[in-house]
């Protein structure tokens, strides 16, 4: 790549542009950009928590380049060359509103901003990460959803604490940078498009090694990115909750309850409801599903024993947390089952795909595999007259 020339020489002979931000430096800024609004906008969505986790996962390798590039002396872009003097930091706050100071790189504000933001976007992603393994039982570290899954709120608070963190430093750093605008002009915010700043100071020039690693750095996060969203199965984002097949497992519960309604998953209620529930057939919501005495003592008891209490799917463990009564026989009168789909328009259970609110397998095409990952959510598209 051919380097800007040092200076840009006004008509008088005066230096007044020095090329500070390298093609690289803003070509990355504009990738994080676009990246993390994505993140932000997928988190809204329970069905696109795998593209969600995959931008997760892009951010975090841009800013771990970002950080190897902040110690291979690429000039005004290396840590060393930072201002971090509180003083400086206070002087600039105070004095945003009138004349202010320039600096050839990153003002302390802005030095800190970007720390920051490197620092909770790690975080953020590590623990998503762990979030992702502990509640999904996805990734690579699915296996924790064995061992520690009762933690999983605990983690999902921490991954809430440092994302809100996070989005607290970007917004401020895009307040300050239009602020910067309205007060001064636009020469910061063109200086990240066109590299040049207007001081007098020593161009940047980028060394071979350096723009390799350029290359490499961009490069190789957008083909992270590409890699990851055409292999969905690949480590980092795997699926380890295994599909069960009930009629091996159990016939006649298969058989008996599937020949009615949806088979629901036995971990979706506690043990004291499949009690309740077995042991009063004959008004089985309004119909008289009664059984030989026999089968139902063998279906109840494999209910019970694969019931919320014993399993560490992130339905059971929160409709479970959230049942006062524990012997609550409708999932959908559950607080959690009602928080979850409270969103969700009225119209939609009554139209002819779903036609009730417990026709679970008509949005959850796995529930009779026993799996309910959010990314398998579809939602029929009703269309209104």
């Amino acid at each position: 790549m051919k380097e800007l020339s040092k200076y840009l020489i006004t008509e008088d002979g005066k230096m007044t542009k020095s090329y500070v931000w390298s093609f690289f430096t803003r070509l990355f800024h504009i990738f994080l950009v676009v990246t993390v609004a994505f993140l932000f906008l997928f988190a809204e969505f329970d069905n696109l928590l795998s593209y969600h986790v995959i931008i997760g996962y892009t951010v975090g390798v841009l800013f771990l380049f970002r950080i190897i590039w902040g110690f291979l002396d690429v000039k005004y872009s290396k840590f060393q060359d930072f201002n971090f003097n509180l003083y400086d930091l206070k002087e600039y706050m105070f004095n945003i509103f009138g004349s202010k100071k320039e600096y050839i790189g990153h003002n302390p504000a802005s030095s800190w901003a970007i720390v920051a933001m490197i620092t909770l976007g790690i975080l953020s992603v590590l623990s998503g990460v762990f979030v992702y393994g502990t509640q999904e039982g996805m990734g690579i570290f699915s296996f924790l959803n064995t061992t520690i899954f009762k933690k999983m709120e605990f983690f999902e608070e921490i991954h809430e604490f440092f994302t809100t963190a996070f989005m607290i430093v970007i917004f401020a750093h895009i307040a300050g940078v239009l602020l910067e605008r309205v007060l001064h002009g636009p020469k910061t915010l063109e200086s990240m498009i066109n590299g040049y700043k207007e001081v007098e100071a020593q161009s940047l020039k980028l060394t071979l090694f350096q723009k390799l690693f350029g290359v490499f750095w961009i490069g190789g996060s957008i083909f992270f990115l590409i890699y990851m969203l055409s292999h969905p199965t690949n480590i980092l984002i795997a699926d380890a909750n295994k599909a069960v097949d009930y009629q091996k497992e159990h016939p006649l519960f298969e058989n008996e309850c599937r020949s009615c309604h949806t088979l629901y998953p036995p971990y979706l209620l506690p043990k004291a409801s499949w009690v309740k529930l077995m042991d009063n057939l004959e008004n089985h919501f309004g119909d008289d599903a009664s059984l030989e005495a026999t089968d139902t003592v063998f279906i109840k008891d494999y209910l019970v024993n694969n019931a919320a209490e014993d399993s560490t799917k992130e339905a059971a463990f929160k409709i479970l947390k959230s049942m006062k009564e524990k012997d609550t026989i409708a999932i959908t009168k559950t607080s959690y089952w009602k928080r979850r789909h409270q969103e969700i328009d009225q119209e939609i259970f009554a139209s002819a795909e779903v036609k009730a609110k417990s026709n679970c397998k008509a949005c959850h095409n796995n529930i009779e595999q026993g799996l309910l990952n959010d990314k398998d959510i579809k939602i029929p598209d009703i269309a209104k007259g």
